[in-house]
């Protein structure tokens, strides 16, 4: 009879030392899922400093403010690749600013535009190119832009209007000072840049 009672004990006790065990399993499984959870949302958050001090600027997720990003980034780009004067150093400049924000296909335009010597024209004819976007497609789910403008060509000798269509697809990378939006620009090409209107200037 002792026995049994011991043998009894010692079951309940295993059982007990089991339950807690489970217990204190799923407590800490629990713990960590909310840690988890607290971190991805601060990690989402927006913060500004402050003298120094890291401050909350807003409750805001990241990814609810990422399309406006996608179309800043957009019009960044096309803005330093095709706004140029006639100077050289400063074409360099902007060239090398807009790659930071592509992959190999806006180097292969770049080089393109080169060989052509689309470039070269500019510096010859002391032309001045303004960019004016008109809007910028975009399909978040796909990654995919579509960008609408008008590029403006002011020569000593006439005023050239061209409308710029292109098209590509947007990638997130680690936000960087050369990349504020943290976004790479993949895949891009230009579907249309034809002549809307050539307006000859007095030379005289």
């Amino acid at each position: 009879m002792i026995i049994k009672n011991i043998e009894a004990k010692i079951r309940l006790a295993t059982m007990i030392a089991m339950g807690s065990l489970l217990t204190s399993l799923v407590i800490v499984a629990i713990h960590s899922i909310f840690a988890y959870r607290a971190v991805s949302s601060a990690q989402k958050s927006i913060y500004i400093l402050d003298g120094g001090i890291p401050m909350l600027a807003r409750q805001t997720d990241v990814e609810m403010n990422r399309p406006a990003e996608y179309r800043a980034h957009v019009n960044l780009f096309h803005s330093l690749f095709f706004s140029l004067t006639p100077d050289d150093n400063y074409m360099e400049y902007q060239m090398k600013k807009a790659m930071y924000l592509i992959d190999e296909s806006g180097m292969k335009q770049y080089n393109d535009l080169k060989e052509k010597g689309f470039f070269n024209s500019i510096l010859s004819s002391s032309s001045v190119l303004t960019l004016q976007t008109d809007s910028v497609i975009l399909l978040p789910e796909r990654r995919y832009f579509r960008y609408y403008g008008k590029l403006k060509i002011d020569r000593r000798s006439a005023m050239v209007v061209r409308s710029l269509v292109t098209e590509g697809y947007l990638k997130d990378i680690p936000r960087s000072d050369n990349n504020p939006h943290g976004v790479l620009i993949t895949g891009w090409k230009t579907l249309e840049n034809k002549d809307l209107q050539d307006v000859a200037k007095n030379t005289f």
